[in-house]
């Protein structure tokens, strides 16, 4: 199972603890050490370099010098490196706000990487998955909860999880990507050899029909489980929770119009209708909107609204106004946190997802004004 070359032993897969005793062991090795700060520094400096192809589709090379360096220094190292490669890549090139969750996505595909090419003979099969393991769990999978936080966090528009041309993309772009790796290895692994670095005890990076058949394979399995996380992650997650705040205090403004105008007894500038969950189905062209109606405590609003506007004239900029505009746009957990809103009810609406046409609306009411003047 084992052989040594150049002092360094060689494994068939990672689940060994030799495997990862050597692998920590990189840490203590200077040449390996070094070997790792060159690597980042092309990682850094390859980051803005794209080659357009499409709207929002581009071509990079990041991830050829990601996979060398996995492949010679180790997953322990790369973890490491992927770590300090997002940092120093946002402080040289700033692009958007940083935010410290992205550190896991550059983390995940140097790990990847040095899982399936360290420490053991290369072959265009294990350069093939490994870039598909990247593309999919990385890029796509792990990817696209992390972005659509983000956007919650730091813009006023919503992100849009799993877009199908940046899913075609991972996929479509996985021979291109798969061809260049092959390519680059072949070239490089002599090189590296030569100069003292230790690197695989065999090669066999010649492309043939069978990897074409295996790439075949991996696109359809690809499609396959995107498309089938994308049809669970759609019928089960609730849309409210990508709402931007605009969105918000629109559609829980629109909600209330519509219980108001079903409840007579009930008035607009009494009454707060928040969305607590909007859900729908692969399929099914209508909405369904679960709601939670408050009625506004009007002393305790008074209160909250004065206080505020003292501190913003004092020029307390922590403080925001306290208006109708802000019970609006509450979320579920803030609008259950605020004294100033009294649960009076709930109630259940569905609408066209696609028109905004209004299908039916049930509310149940469950203050008693009587009991609970």
């Amino acid at each position: 199972m084992q052989r040594t070359v150049l002092n360094r032993k060689y494994f068939s897969t990672p689940f060994s603890r030799d495997y990862w005793h050597q692998a920590f062991s990189e840490l203590k090795n200077t040449r390996t050490l070094v070997f790792a700060a060159l690597i980042l520094a092309l990682r850094i400096a390859m980051k803005p370099l794209k080659i357009p192809i499409a709207a929002d589709v581009n071509i990079t090379f990041g991830f050829i010098v990601n996979a060398l360096g996995s492949m010679v220094y180790g997953p322990v190292v790369a973890l490491l490196s992927g770590a300090v490669s997002d940092t120093l890549g946002y402080l040289v090139a700033p692009s958007g706000v940083y935010y410290f969750p992205f550190i896991v996505l550059e983390m995940a595909g140097s790990l990847i990487f040095a899982l399936f090419l360290y420490s053991t003979d290369i072959t265009p099969g294990r350069l093939i998955l490994s870039k598909f393991c990247v593309n999919l769990f990385v890029n796509i999978l792990l990817n696209e909860p992390i972005m659509v936080r983000y956007y919650q966090l730091f813009f006023t528009s919503a992100y849009q999880p799993f877009v199908w041309i940046r899913i075609v993309k991972n996929i479509v772009m996985l021979p291109i990507e798969s061809l260049i790796l092959i390519i680059v290895f072949r070239s490089i692994i002599p090189a590296l050899s030569k100069i003292g670095f230790p690197v695989p005890g065999k090669m066999q990076l010649d492309y043939t029909k069978k990897h074409i058949l295996l790439l075949a394979a991996l696109f359809v399995i690809g499609a396959g489980a995107v498309t089938g996380y994308v049809i669970y992650d759609y019928n089960t997650k609730s849309f409210s929770a990508s709402y931007t705040s605009a969105e918000r205090l629109q559609k829980n403004t629109e909600m209330n119009a519509w219980v108001v105008e079903q409840n007579p007894g009930l008035k607009a500038e009494e009454t707060v209708t928040i969305i607590e969950s909007a859900r729908s189905t692969v399929g099914n062209r209508e909405m369904t909107y679960e709601l939670a109606i408050y009625r506004i405590d009007a002393e305790k609003y008074r209160q909250k609204h004065e206080e505020a506007e003292k501190a913003i004239a004092e020029g307390n900029t922590e403080v925001k106004a306290y208006t109708a505009d802000t019970l609006n746009g509450y979320s579920k957990s803030k609008a259950a946190k605020d004294e100033a809103l009294i649960r009076i009810g709930t109630g259940t609406a569905v609408t066209d997802k696609h028109t905004g046409e209004k299908i039916s609306l049930s509310v149940s009411m469950t203050w008693n004004e009587e009991e609970n003047p």
